[in-house]
This record gives structure tokens, C-alpha cells and sequence, in this order.
């Protein structure tokens, strides 16, 4: 009895101890997860650095501000919102001032619902920040811990550098010759009399009501050939709110200072641009395109130095002007043509993408964005940087003055940077010892050559089409086929197929007289270009188009558009 008590009670105490012992393995383990748990939780930034959550919020950010944000330096960076603007309902609209005044309102109103929280935290750590409506983004200046913070978040996209980009705008825009005081040519000048220009002017159309903007290195205003057709001038007085803008804030050393009160030219590349659209003093120095148009001006750059930030917020306000020092922008002064003759290279950190959103906001509101192809050529697909890669942008290649020969500066497509394998330029123009006026005085001119000399032609061309086919106005995407389709084309085959358009010279050199003689497009309501058809690139080393080279063509009066073969539509990239 005494054995099979005792050996009762053994096994009641082998059942015991291992139940108690499985008790306090499950609280050891439960302990140790606790333990963890608490520790995890009191890093309020724990989730991101997770393995897979920091790789994500480092794909975020972009390798120029990861390399310049190395040992706790400070940078400047866009945070960019992953809710942009669907800008489509534009589209429908039948005037400019109806697509200006709703692509204002949408990105604003945009904008304001959705960067409040990041705004506020900034503000709350005091982080030096400026906000953009033109593309959904803040500019912040900080460190790489803010910047991970911010790509950490659900509503932010993606986290960009603010590089300082280096235009060289001497190269290889060089001056042919100093300039001569008071000098007057004895002719209307050759790359302007080679598009047709003073042709469409015999039939009474000059530019008249319309507006091109220069976003550039500024404007001499007061210059003779500049000052009567500046629209902040009445011919006694002069008024510059809303008509010139100095994104150049924190400049050293600069001739224009920082946040010029009225147009300012700090080195003459902008005053020589904005001569070719529309200059003219009245006593022979014929040097614009369209001379009874007006123009506005925007300093982007900093004596040749920009930043994606710089040319946002010139494009911001050339959406809606608005008074010099601030103030609410009003989209219905908006000029109707800007002349971009600047770019933004990847190879210097700016992101593929950042002025993307900034050039169709533009098309959408019905402003013809031209801008200067890469002065990089020959070698294909040398066309890389924004904003000239884009489908939006009316691109322009340059020619040799006075002949049909692709200037060897400039860039070639197709475009391969984004992948979208476009073909670039859209139409060329005459580029090559192009005199215009300059900053030296009021009657000071000089000749220079590059992309930046031809891209003025054509937003000269557009300003006389406009002018002289109301109905066309601000119809952007029919527009550019109208002035596409009148040009000479010219079959380049390097780069590509010959087209047209080529990856060479686009569509071919511009014939602003067949432009305006060629019948109506189909009408469309659409503001964004149709994208031209792919092209593959090739490494042939011949840049003799089948074309050859005309002397200057006589007037047609009643031209009519060369038949052109239908491209093969590809999808948009």
C-alpha cells in the first residue's frame, strides 16, 4: 500500500514540475518578445529602418542627394507628392483664358488639399521649405535624416535634388564679332528673311496681340529694339507687375542683384533671344520674327547658373503672373509662347522627371513651350536633357544659316534617356551667326550661334501663325501640325529613318509663309502634342540629308503643304 502511495505521489509530481516547467519556458519566451517588442516600440521611426522599408524609402530618394547629403551636410531637395493634378479636363476647353483659369485653379486647389501635413511638419521643426503648385511638390532644405523621414511617408512619391545647373551659354553660342554701336544692317537679317517672315509681314500680320515670354538670363528692357514691344510699357510710362519676374534670389556678385524690381539682363544671352521672336527699333535693325508682338521676361538663371527650382518657379509664373514681390497670379495675363533656351541635365543631377509635370501643365493651359534642342551634337540621341526631351516641349534644332545643313552642334535623337526612344527635334531653324540684341547698351547687337539662336525663330513663327489664323490659337497640338507639316523637309538618314520627321532636324526647316497659306487643320480641343513615331537609332556616320541646300526662297503668297507620308502612330511613352 505504502509502494503504490508513494508511487502515486511520484507521479503526481512528475506532472507537476512539467507543467511547470512549460509554464516558464512559454513566460520566458513570451518575455523575450515582450522585451523586443518595447524596445522596437519606443523608436518612433522603427518601421523604417526595417530592412524592407529603408530600401524602399532609399529607392525614393535620388542619388545626387544621397551623394550630397553624406556626413550631415544640408541640401536642397523637392519632395514630390505622389497626388499629382489630372490636368485632362483642359482638353475640352475652347479658349486660352478657359484652360489657363482651370489649370490654375486644379493645380491650386491640388496643392492645398494635399500639402498641409508635410507642411506642417516642417513648420513645426522649423525646416527652411517654399511650395510649388506647377508640379505637386516642396522644396526643403535639410539634412538626409528629413529627407528619409519624408520618403518614408505613403503620400510622397519621391525626393529629388535641387543641383545647380551650369548653362554654358558661350559654348557654342560664341559671339562672331564685337558689336557695333548704332549699327544698321542693309537688310532684314538672313536667318529671319530664310523663314518666309517678311513675307507673312506684306500681308499685314506681325505678331499682332500676341505675348511671348522669355524665361532666361532676364531682358535689357530699355533696349531700342526691345523697349516698344515690351508689355509693361506704354510708350510714357512703365509698369512691371506682372510682367517680369527674378526667380534669382541668393545670388553673389551678380550686375542685376537678387530680386530685381524690372527686367534685367546679367549677361546678354536673354536679351538676344528675346530679339529674335520679336525685336525691332523701328529704324532698321530688323531682327525678330513677329515685331508688333509684345513680351514678358523671367530670370531663371544666375549669369548662366540655374536650378530646377530657378526654372520652376519662372514656369509657375508664366502660368499666372503675378506682381512684382508677390501676390495672387492671374492666369488670364499669361503669355501665350515662352522662349526656353536653358536646360536641366541629368548628368549635372537633375532628375529625368522633375520638369515634366511643369511643361504639360503648360501645353494644357494652351502656352506653346518651345524650346532649344541640346547643343551637343552630332552623335545620335545626344538629345538627354530636360525640358527638351519631352513630348510637350516644341523642340528645335539648329541649322546653318542660310543653307539646309544640320548645324554640327546640334543634338540628335532619338531620345533614350527616359526610355521613350522619341524622336527629337520636333523643326529647325536657323542658328548660326544670328544677330540680335545684347546688354552691352540700349543700341548694342552681336551675333552668336547655338540651339539658343534658333529656338527664338520659332517661337516667332508661332506668334505669325497665331496672328494670322486666329482659329488656330491655343490649339497647341494643331498648331505644331499646321507649322510641322508647311515645313522643307529635309530627309536626313543618320539617326534613324529619314523620315519625316528625322531624328536630325524633325520635321525640317520651318516655312512660317506655308504656314500660314496651308488650309485648317481637323479641329481638336486636345492641348498636348501628339507624340511623334518611334525612330531606331543608328551609329551611321553621314549627316547629308537627300535635300539639298536652297539660297533664299522667294515669296509664295498663296503656298500650300508639301504632302507628307502618315507616321505610324506608337503608344505614348
Amino acid at each position: 500500500m505504502n509502494r503504490n502511495g508513494r508511487s502515486g505521489s511520484s507521479r503526481l509530481r512528475s506532472v507537476f514540475f512539467s507543467v511547470f516547467f512549460i509554464a516558464v519556458s512559454i513566460a520566458a519566451v513570451g518575455a523575450i518578445g515582450s522585451a523586443r517588442a518595447t524596445k522596437e516600440g519606443s523608436r518612433p521611426d522603427a518601421a523604417a529602418r526595417r530592412p524592407y522599408h529603408s530600401q524602399m524609402t532609399h529607392d525614393k530618394i535620388s542619388p545626387w542627394l544621397i551623394e550630397h547629403t553624406t556626413n550631415g551636410q544640408q541640401a536642397e531637395f523637392f519632395v514630390v507628392l505622389a497626388d499629382q493634378t489630372d490636368l485632362s479636363g483642359a482638353a475640352a476647353l475652347g479658349t486660352k483664358a478657359e484652360k489657363g483659369r482651370y489649370v490654375y485653379d486644379a493645380l491650386r486647389n491640388k496643392s492645398k488639399a494635399t500639402q498641409t501635413p508635410i507642411l506642417q511638419w516642417l513648420r513645426d521643426r522649423g525646416i527652411e521649405h517654399q511650395s510649388f503648385y506647377i508640379v505637386n511638390a516642396i522644396l526643403v532644405t535639410g539634412t538626409r535624416e528629413i529627407a528619409e523621414a519624408l520618403a518614408a511617408r505613403p503620400d510622397v512619391a519621391r525626393v529629388e535634388g535641387n543641383p545647380l545647373i551650369k548653362n554654358i551659354l558661350l559654348q557654342p553660342d560664341v559671339i562672331a564679332g564685337a558689336p557695333l554701336p548704332a549699327q544698321r544692317p542693309d537688310t532684314i537679317e538672313p536667318g529671319i528673311a530664310y523663314t518666309h517672315a517678311p513675307d507673312v509681314w506684306a500681308l499685314g500680320f506681325r505678331g499682332q496681340g500676341i505675348t511671348v515670354g522669355g524665361g532666361d538670363t532676364g531682358e535689357r528692357w530699355t533696349h531700342n529694339a526691345l523697349k516698344p514691344q515690351y508689355r509693361g510699357w506704354d510708350g510714357v510710362v512703365a509698369d512691371h507687375n506682372y510682367n517680369w519676374h527674378d526667380s534669382i534670389h541668393d545670388s553673389i556678385g551678380n550686375p542685376c542683384g537678387n530680386d530685381s524690381p524690372f527686367p534685367c539682363d546679367d549677361i546678354g544671352h536673354g536679351t538676344h533671344t528675346i530679339g529674335t521672336a520679336i525685336g525691332d527699333d523701328g529704324t532698321g535693325n530688323q531682327i525678330g520674327m513677329a515685331p508688333l508682338a509684345k513680351w514678358i521676361g523671367c530670370r531663371n538663371m544666375d549669369q548662366g547658373n540655374g536650378t530646377p527650382a530657378r526654372y520652376l518657379e519662372c514656369m509657375e509664373w508664366f502660368l499666372a503672373p503675378y506682381p512684382i514681390g508677390g501676390g495672387q497670379g492671374d492666369p488670364l495675363r499669361a503669355p501665350d509662347i515662352t522662349v526656353n533656351a536653358w536646360h536641366c541635365p541629368p548628368s549635372e543631377g537633375c532628375s529625368v522627371d522633375t520638369l515634366q509635370a511643369a511643361v504639360e501643365a503648360q501645353a494644357a493651359a494652351g502656352i506653346l513651350m518651345v524650346v532649344g534642342a541640346d547643343s551637343a551634337g552630332p552623335n545620335c540621341s545626344t538629345m538627354e536633357n530636360p525640358p527638351s526631351i519631352y513630348a510637350a516641349s516644341y523642340t528645335v534644332g539648329a541649322l546653318n544659316t542660310g543653307t539646309d545643313n544640320v548645324s554640327s552642334f546640334s543634338s540628335r535623337g532619338p531620345v533614350i534617356i527616359d526610355g521613350s526612344n522619341r524622336i527629337k527635334p520636333d523643326i529647325s531653324a536657323p542658328g548660326t551667326n544670328i544677330r540680335s540684341s545684347y546688354n552691352g547698351s540700349d543700341n548694342d547687337y552681336a551675333s552668336l550661334s547655338g540651339t539658343s539662336m534658333a529656338t527664338p525663330h520659332i517661337a516667332g513663327a508661332m506668334a505669325l501663325l497665331w496672328c494670322a489664323r486666329p482659329e488656330l490659337r491655343h490649339n497647341i497640338s494643331g498648331s505644331r501640325a499646321v507649322l510641322n507639316e508647311a515645313a522643307f523637309f529635309l530627309a536626313y538618314k543618320q539617326c534613324g529613318t529619314p523620315g519625316p520627321p528625322n531624328n536630325v532636324v524633325g520635321w525640317g526647316r520651318v516655312d512660317i509663309l506655308a504656314a500660314v497659306g496651308s488650309p485648317s487643320p481637323t479641329p481638336t480641343a486636345s492641348s498636348t502634342p501628339t507624340p511623334s513615331p518611334t525612330a531606331t537609332a543608328t551609329a551611321t556616320p553621314s549627316v547629308t540629308p537627300t535635300a539639298t541646300a536652297r539660297p533664299t526662297p522667294t515669296a509664295r503668297p498663296n503656298a500650300t503643304p508639301r504632302p507628307r507620308p502618315t507616321p505610324a502612330p506608337r503608344p505614348s511613352p
